[in-house]
């Protein structure tokens, strides 16, 4: 549900470098399985400073509600995005060499009191878990989104319960009871 317009999205995407889209479509995937409207955009928080304000400001005032912020490295693109609001901001730390990841996830979670950043795993489960997050955020006061998000849950229990079913049955097993 990207639209790529402020006045519509629910959801912001800020990435450090364009080279991060691909490990964000699973956040892209999971805001459109929930019809979550975002946009998506390039934004450094080192190389583009004032570019960084001038979205987190432009988003606010058009009525954006949560904030997703990418970056590998020193990852400090959810912790500027923090400094310039109150709305629910969560980092996705990317893994890039030779550290992994590892100085991504530290400088994302290690915020200093008063300024929180929501974080999630390093790399694709973070990003899928961050789309995820954000609808919940959403739900908060959005009786369908937490419906749609329910069902999702719903849907993955059963597809849990399927895949047991199978196994038990290609092992011989009886049927649970």
């Amino acid at each position: 549900m990207a639209n790529g317009d402020l006045a519509t999205a629910r959801v912001v995407i800020l990435m450090g470098s364009d080279s991060d889209l691909p490990r964000m479509t699973q956040c892209l995937s999971s805001l459109e399985a929930l019809g979550v409207a975002y946009d998506i955009r390039v934004a450094s928080a080192h190389r583009t400073p004032q570019r960084v304000l001038d979205i987190v400001t432009r988003a606010e005032a058009a009525g954006v509600q949560v904030f997703i912020c990418a970056a590998g490295g020193a990852a400090h693109l959810a912790g500027a995005v923090a400094a310039h609001t109150t709305l629910p901001v969560i980092g996705v730390p990317l893994a890039i060499a030779p550290l992994n990841g590892v100085d991504a996830l530290y400088a994302t979670v290690q915020m200093p009191p008063g300024l929180p950043v929501a974080t999630v795993a390093v790399g694709d489960f973070g990003a899928h878990n961050a789309g995820i997050l954000a609808a919940q955020i959403l739900a908060i006061g959005d009786a369908e989104l937490r419906v749609r998000v329910a069902a999702q849950r719903q849907e993955m229990r059963s597809k849990v319960l399927a895949k047991n079913a199978r196994m038990r049955e290609e092992l011989g097993l009886p049927a649970e009871s």
